[in-house]
């Protein structure tokens, strides 16, 4: 997979070389190329960005260097071999990046990242690349960050490691929180080492068992209790069909419904008198 990001702080793309990523760099699975936006600005002070049309605070980034920019991006990488380039762009304003958004660009083998900042990129550079390339602007929370340069860190962790041969398991990212299949829309539950004994805190006898459906059904009824916890608008959203027998019955423990117009496929709702006893 090829990476490009277009920056006025490359410095800032550092941690592009340690961790999980640089090592994957290091292999030959990610091109990572990092280029300076200033670069492709031709006057004394390299000026990125002016005043917006229409007044209002803060400045917008200008449209000749992005485009300059992003030309020679992908002309550089058309004549390396590169194929298939997408657009990602950070915003606030973006789709909700998730894991499932993470595992498509993931089959991707090539992205270009355009975090921006101040208000922000003339949107005349989004429209005109959407015209040539698929463009996805994704936003990692409801929350501003100065700019986009820590949600290409996110992004790319999160893709990279959906890599082959990235992950030193390759199995390891089956049962991640959102992971597709079992785990979608379910928070991943505790998970624990040795020693088996610690400060008088044992570990859940289960895991000590070697009974394999056993643990396979406590880890699956923890996911469901601490999604239950902490976001309980997944279950919520969650496909009912995705719950089997003993699924419903934990989730009747913990306070659950299925919403009775629909059964037996009908979605879950939060009894008024919460968990049972």
């Amino acid at each position: 997979m090829r990476l490009d990001v277009v920056t006025i702080f490359p410095e800032y793309l550092e941690p592009l070389n340690v961790s999980l990523v640089g090592k994957a760099r290091a292999r030959g699975q990610l091109n990572v190329q990092v280029h300076d936006l200033r670069s492709w600005t031709y006057d004394r002070h390299h000026t990125v960005d002016d005043t917006p049309y229409g007044g209002g605070p803060g400045m917008v980034m200008k449209t000749d260097p992005w485009g300059d920019a992003l030309d020679s991006v992908l002309a550089d990488g058309y004549e390396t071999g590169s194929h298939a380039p997408a657009l990602i762009v950070p915003t606030p304003s973006g789709r909700p990046f998730t894991q499932e958004l993470a595992v498509e660009l993931s089959e991707r083998p090539w992205l270009i990242f355009t975090p921006a900042r101040y208000e922000g990129i003339d949107r005349r550079v989004i429209d005109e690349y959407a015209t040539r390339i698929p463009v996805y602007e994704v936003s990692i929370g409801d929350y501003v960050l100065a700019g986009g340069e820590a949600a290409v860190l996110v992004v790319t962790e999160a893709v990279a490691r959906l890599l082959p041969g990235v992950l030193g398991n390759a199995e390891s990212h089956r049962d991640d929180s959102f992971a597709p299949g079992a785990m979608a829309g379910l928070l991943e539950g505790p998970v624990y080492t040795k020693p088996p004994v610690w400060r008088g805190r044992d570990i859940p006898d289960v895991l000590l068992s070697g009974h394999h459906g056993k643990i396979a059904r406590w880890r699956r009824d923890e996911a469901l209790r601490r999604t239950t916890a902490h976001r309980p608008d997944l279950i919520e959203r969650c496909d009912p069909r995705a719950f089997d027998k003993k699924d419903r019955e934990m989730l009747s423990i913990l306070g659950w419904a299925p919403d009775p117009e629909g059964e037996p496929y009908g979605r879950f709702w939060r009894r008024p008198e919460g968990m049972e006893e």
